[in-house]
């Protein structure tokens, strides 16, 4: 919660340090065992027992980087936790592997082409992991030396540096002046100088040093002197994905486009010529890949060109995990005139592995609210809890979600820690859903503007027979 901060006249907020919950904040993963075997109730999920162990049995190609160039399909009616599963994969697999996370819909709003916007997310997905050996000196400070000109426009001196093992004196020029004098650093301080960027890091005070000073500020750190040798070889992993190395290399400001936000458009021969070096790393063990994860949300929201485009690139050496996600049936294909199964021409289809997901039962649907209200911080009743229950099942469970907070606050208005059925009575009749809105409209009799009286059925509802 934001802190507020009184100072007399003025009163500041500080809004640092504001949480922000979002719809899918307490999924913290896919609640599986070590036998991939789904828990009841565990990281945020509940229910969905087998579409979860699917998704687990995926992950686990994935961080044994034995699958890629896949495509998985998540299918069933809104509201039962594709998208859930999906960010519980994504925690699952930790910060290093990549997962990129687009709705269909976004590729349209791009100002680049189709193809262009679904590449960059593809190249976002795969990481390439880096490795690089670099000398270090490491070591305790024992005596600095700076001596400067009559003039003070040239600086020399020396630094002392021991280890356990043995004791070692640099001369220094201005540049390592200026570093050390930038760090602060003092006799007595564990730095490590790396030496092919003359960069100076201050890793600590020795503990041999602890006893220098009666006060000491709360930032002090105190390390053990190192061991071995003072100079040594250091292996350094740095983690990219490809299309971060394609706009490093596609810009002349360098790794500062990526700030900006507006790539552009990659050259397709810039590309290749950065596959080309990617291997010749692999080749040398100097890179490894990391094929990731890209989530297209709402998919049948592509269109047949989009389609084509990701059937050829499902087949490319360099492309990563694709899992998708529809709450379509029989759909019509965007820019054709034929129907197909989850709105997906047939020939990718083929292609994707189809998991699904089934409408949560009563008692999984409390156990959501439940983890909610944990999330938002609300207090319900037994009766509260059983009323927006019974709400999920008659209507949808985003709807009665959506409820929690709107009752909190008819309960604060009336004083009280504990949201009670009368509060989730009013905000029900403050707030319509689909059904009594569909009502309402038809109680209207035609009095709404651009109205279609008599509405053609709904054929591309998803079926949950």
């Amino acid at each position: 919660m934001a802190a507020t901060i009184s100072t007399g006249a003025t009163e500041l907020r500080d809004i640092t340090k504001m949480e922000r919950i979002g719809a899918h904040s307490h999924i913290r993963g896919l609640g599986l065992d070590d036998r991939l075997e789904p828990r009841a109730n565990s990281q945020g999920m509940v229910g969905q027992a087998k579409a979860r162990k699917a998704a687990g049995m995926i992950l686990k190609m994935v961080q044994e980087g034995r699958i890629a160039g896949r495509a998985m399909l998540f299918a069933g009616p809104p509201s039962t936790g594709k998208t859930a599963i999906a960010l519980g994969m994504a925690q699952t697999l930790g910060a290093d592997v990549p997962f990129t996370m687009i709705a269909a819909s976004e590729v349209f709003s791009l100002s680049m082409s189709k193809t262009e916007a679904l590449t960059q997310a593809l190249r976002r997905s795969i990481g390439v992991r880096i490795k690089e050996e670099t000398e270090i000196i490491e070591g305790e400070v024992v005596e600095m030396q700076i001596d400067r000109s009559l003039t003070g426009a040239t600086k020399t001196g020396k630094l002392t540096i021991k280890t356990t093992d043995m004791e070692t004196v640099y001369d220094l020029g201005t540049k390592m002046i200026d570093a050390l004098s930038k760090e602060k650093v003092t006799a007595g301080d564990v730095i490590a100088i790396d030496k092919t960027s003359g960069k100076v890091s201050k890793l600590g005070r020795s503990f041999a040093r602890s006893r220098d000073y009666d006060a000491m500020g709360a930032d002090t750190r105190f390390v053990q002197c190192p061991e071995g040798e003072v100079q040594k070889r250091k292996e350094v992993v740095h983690t990219v994905s490809l299309h971060e190395i394609d706009v490093i290399n596609s810009r002349t400001q360098g790794f500062l486009a990526l700030f900006a936000g507006d790539t552009g458009e990659i050259k397709p021969e810039l590309r290749d010529q950065i596959n080309t070096k990617v291997a010749e790393w692999r080749e040398e063990g100097k890179a490894e890949i990391i094929p990731g994860v890209l989530f297209i949300d709402e998919v049948h929201m592509l269109d047949i060109e989009c389609f084509s485009f990701l059937n050829r690139a499902l087949e490319n050496e360099l492309s990563p995990l694709v899992i998708m996600a529809s709450n379509r049936g029989m759909a019509r294909i965007r820019g054709t005139k034929f129907r197909s199964p989850h709105g997906l021409p047939v020939d990718l289809l083929d292609r994707v592995l189809i998991v699904s997901t089934s409408p949560y039962s009563d008692e999984e649907i409390a156990q959501i609210i439940k983890i909610r209200c944990e999330e938002e911080d609300v207090n319900l009743t037994e009766g509260a809890l059983m009323v927006l229950t019974k709400i999920a099942g008659d209507n949808t469970l985003r709807y009665a979600l959506n409820l929690i907070s709107t009752a909190q606050v008819i309960a604060r208005k009336r004083k009280s820690a504990q949201v009670e059925v009368d509060d989730v009575r009013k905000v029900y009749g403050y707030f319509m859903d689909e059904k009594r809105s569909v009502q309402w409209l038809r109680e209207q009799q035609g009095s709404l503007l651009f109205e279609e009286v008599g509405g053609e059925p709904r054929g591309d509802a998803m079926d949950t027979t």
